[in-house]
């Protein structure tokens, strides 16, 4: 939730929103806040309007192990969706997706109703890494990784930032191995390999930052993030203030 929108919800006016923030009367976590649109989530932050606390329960946020064959999308004609994995019963409509996996990728994925935490893990100027496990239809070798480190270029568009590449097992028809990046171009790990000669037959996610996949969930499980991983968000939240 953006910090305007919760003043606004508590019957802020607009002039009194501003007058606020310039005389620094508004603290977030006890720290002035720095701009009306800062995303904040007041269940898990302390909102200090002048003398007043504002109090409120926190957005919800999940870890779904997302099995293949479902779409990362709110509604779907043809296919079920994360949020029908998530929250069958539809209980909180606002839910969304962090980011997007293909249809015939699964692994970890984030679901939440914080409204702008999406755009704000996803964009280029927090580099969140990511970790996925790939297999291929073919060989890698130690060339491979040097040709991740130094930036993969597609073709079609510009060259990757460089990349991690760890090869788990390598044979002339098979290899395993695992890739770190930290943007997320359209299709990128697919593209990535194909640039070197090999075709992601299998593709799962592991981690997104400092969340990893929840060994005890299975494919379509999912379960609401522990405290642990709440202090997460919020020192991401602390962090794009």
């Amino acid at each position: 939730m953006r910090l305007d929108q919760l003043m606004a919800d508590h019957q802020y006016a607009r002039k009194d929103i501003k007058q606020l923030l310039a005389r620094r009367q508004i603290l977030v976590d006890h720290l002035p806040a720095q701009k009306l649109s800062q995303n904040i989530d007041p269940g898990l932050q302390q909102i200090q309007i002048g003398e007043r606390i504002i109090q409120e329960p926190r957005h919800h946020y999940y870890m779904l192990h997302k099995p293949i064959g479902a779409v990362t999308a709110k509604r779907d004609a043809h296919h079920p969706t994360v949020i029908d994995l998530v929250d069958p019963q539809q209980e909180y409509p606002d839910l969304y997706p962090l980011g997007r996996l293909d249809r015939d990728t699964s692994g970890l994925l984030l679901i939440t109703d914080n409204g702008p935490l999406g755009f704000q893990l996803l964009h280029p100027q927090y580099h969140v890494e990511k970790v996925y496990e790939v297999e291929v239809n073919g060989p890698l070798y130690a060339a491979h990784i040097e040709q991740f480190q130094n930036g993969i270029s597609f073709t079609d568009g510009p060259i990757c930032k460089p990349a991690s590449l760890t090869i788990l097992e390598s044979t002339p028809s098979y290899s395993k191995a695992q890739v770190r990046i930290s943007e997320g171009k359209y299709h990128q790990v697919k593209k990535m390999f194909l640039a070197i000669g090999v075709k992601v037959m299998t593709l799962k996610r592991l981690s997104f930052g400092p969340f990893t996949l929840d060994p005890q969930l299975a494919p379509g499980e999912s379960r609401p993030l522990n405290e642990v991983e709440l202090t997460w968000v919020k020192d991401f939240l602390e962090k794009t203030r």
